[in-house]
C-alpha cells in the first residue's frame, strides 16, 4: 500500500547514491566534479561518512574572486565549503522538508543518521514524490461522485 505524501519521510525519497567529496580534494578538482556530475553540490565527508559541509556552485564563486583577486591561500576544499549546512534526520517529514526549501534558498539538504551521512534529499526530490501523490485517487472524489450520484436519482422521475 502507498503512503500518503503526509507520512512520507526523507528515508522514502531520499538519493542514496551519491557524489561525495573529502576535505582534501583539490578545490578545482571539485568544481570539475559537480559540472562533470550535473550537480549543483556535493557533501564533503571524512573517511567514516561524517558530514564535515557541503561544497556547492556557490562556494565555488567564492573560489573564483579569491583566484582573481587575492591568490588562493590553500587548494583544499576545506576552506570554502560551507561548514554548517542545513540538515535533515533520514525521519524528517516530507512535508516539513518541503517548508524548508519553500523557506530557505537551499537546493538539497543532506539527511543523517546517528551523525552519518546516509543520503541526500533535494527539491527535486521532494516534488517527484508529491507529483506520483498525485495520480493516485483521493478517496474524497469517490464520495463526491457517490453524492452526485445521488443527487441524480433524486432528479430522476419516479415510476
Amino acid at each position: 500500500m502507498e503512503k500518503d505524501i503526509s507520512e512520507l519521510v526523507a528515508r522514502d525519497v531520499m538519493k542514496t547514491r551519491l557524489v561525495t567529496l573529502q576535505p582534501s580534494t583539490d578545490v578545482f578538482a571539485g568544481i570539475k566534479t559537480l559540472i562533470k556530475n550535473k550537480i549543483s553540490g556535493a557533501p564533503v565527508v571524512d573517511s567514516e561518512g561524517r558530514l564535515l559541509g557541503v561544497f556547492s556552485e556557490k562556494c565555488s564563486m567564492q573560489v573564483v574572486i579569491d583566484a582573481a583577486y587575492e591568490g588562493l591561500p590553500t587548494n583544499k576544499i576545506s576552506a570554502f565549503m560551507d561548514t554548517d549546512p542545513q540538515t535533515v534526520d533520514e525521519d524528517a517529514g516530507l512535508l516539513t522538508i518541503a517548508n524548508v526549501f519553500l523557506i530557505t534558498p537551499r537546493r538539497r539538504l543532506p539527511v543523517l543518521k546517528d551523525g552519518i551521512l546516509v543520503g541526500q534529499i533535494s527539491r527535486r526530490d521532494v516534488i517527484s514524490a508529491a507529483a506520483k501523490q498525485s495520480t493516485v485517487k483521493s478517496p474524497h472524489s469517490k464520495k463526491l461522485l457517490y453524492l452526485s450520484a445521488l443527487r441524480e436519482m433524486d432528479d430522476a422521475p419516479v415510476h
